[in-house]
């Protein structure tokens, strides 16, 4: 059975982050039996085009899914059983919020059938906490992860850094926090400033400062080597692991491989008698909800993807990997080779100047380039 990964997308917050761009939405109230039909019926609308896949993860993001009843988690896993295999060791992640309500609910959900759970803590101390806009203080943070070890056989949670007036002294002391209290996944995050969100409006008017260049670089650095030296590893650029516990569902991001995405605003890859196509729907809630009820599906784009768009989505995620991309799976992909897919010249200036390595396994980024991936991806693809 060809393996598939389904992300389910619960698009709605209590608030919004101040430097969050996702999709996510506050409401006054939400008619969760309502959502919960309509996830359901996209779920079975995607199932119809992909009879006979078996699934290897299932994702649920947002938003912030752990508002999602635990009921309604339920009944999105027994649907997809329903409809697919489920590979022996899948792997059901959710994402959290360590507010003390929803960590009450972490028992029920681990009872639904989610094994692994991804708390957004982002800061260990109060004021970096309430300068990030989350809903959260220190205690419940710590409180929620005693929990999410108690409740679930695998769990991670997110770090910021970066943010305004850290140092590498006070970077480093609660990243010795972080690692007293983590499982065996920690996924840290670069502030970085998007447009749209309540961070670029404050930014601009010089409301806070961020780290200079340098000292976001020796941030970076000394966030690979300290949890690289706890058997934490980095495997992605922000993803850090011990052998066998990486996101499976994120590697298959990474690895290009065919997920489906289910909710508002949710992605999706497929492939079909040999063509990949790009699936997208629509992003608003309520446009998503009435196309659902009115069509079956929320789809507002179906795209084939041309052999050099699968060139460039393949190495600008592969080459997030430690790993890199393996050549075999390049060339099945794309139908090229890697050494004939990039200009020679462009490619030779990248290895050269100790950015990229080529060889008989595969094209990867070295650690300079993963630091700067962006600027590599750009003299790269261009």
């Amino acid at each position: 059975m060809t393996p598939l990964a389904l992300y389910i997308h619960w698009p709605f917050c209590k608030s919004k982050c101040p430097y969050c761009d996702f999709n996510s939405h506050v409401r006054a109230g939400i008619d969760e039996a309502r959502w919960r039909a309509a996830l359901l019926r996209e779920l079975d609308h995607a199932a119809a085009e992909t009879p006979g896949r078996a699934l290897t993860s299932i994702f649920f993001g947002g938003g912030t899914p752990s508002l999602m009843a635990p009921a309604t988690v339920a009944a999105l896993l027994e649907r997809a059983a329903r409809h697919w295999s489920f590979a022996p060791n899948i792997e059901i992640t959710l994402e959290a919020n360590p507010n003390s309500v929803e960590a009450a609910r972490f028992r029920d959900l681990g009872a639904a059938g989610v094994n692994r759970l991804s708390l957004g803590v982002q800061a260990l101390d109060d004021a970096s906490l309430k300068f990030l806009g989350r809903g959260h203080n220190r205690d419940e943070a710590l409180a929620a992860i005693e929990l999410a070890r108690d409740n679930f056989a695998r769990f991670s949670f997110d770090l910021i850094y970066a943010r305004p007036g850290q140092t590498l002294a006070s970077w480093q002391a609660e990243l010795s926090t972080a690692l007293n209290l983590a499982g065996d996944h920690l996924s840290v995050y670069q502030l970085t400033i998007e447009q749209g969100t309540a961070f670029a409006t404050a930014y601009a008017r010089g409301a806070f400062a961020l780290p200079d260049e340098d000292t976001g670089g020796a941030l970076y650095e000394m966030t690979r080597d300290m949890l690289g030296a706890a058997g934490l590893p980095a495997y992605e650029i922000s993803n850090h692991a011990r052998a066998g516990q990486e996101s499976r569902h994120n590697l298959a991001y990474w690895r290009y491989r065919d997920y489906l995405g289910i909710g508002p605003g949710a992605h999706g890859r497929l492939t079909s008698a040999g063509t990949k196509y790009a699936l997208a729907n629509h992003r608003a809630p309520e446009t998503w909800l009435a196309s659902v009820e009115r069509d079956g599906h929320g789809g507002a784009q179906r795209t084939a993807l041309t052999r050099q768009e699968r060139r460039d989505e393949m190495t600008m995620m592969g080459l997030r990997l430690a790993t890199g991309i393996a050549r075999d799976a390049f060339e099945a992909e794309t139908g090229i080779t890697l050494d004939a897919a990039f200009d020679p010249a462009a490619l030779g200036r990248l290895v050269d100047g100790g950015f990229l390595e080529l060889d008989a396994a595969g094209l990867r980024a070295t650690d300079a380039g993963r630091q700067r991936l962006n600027a590599v991806l750009d003299r790269l693809l261009n």
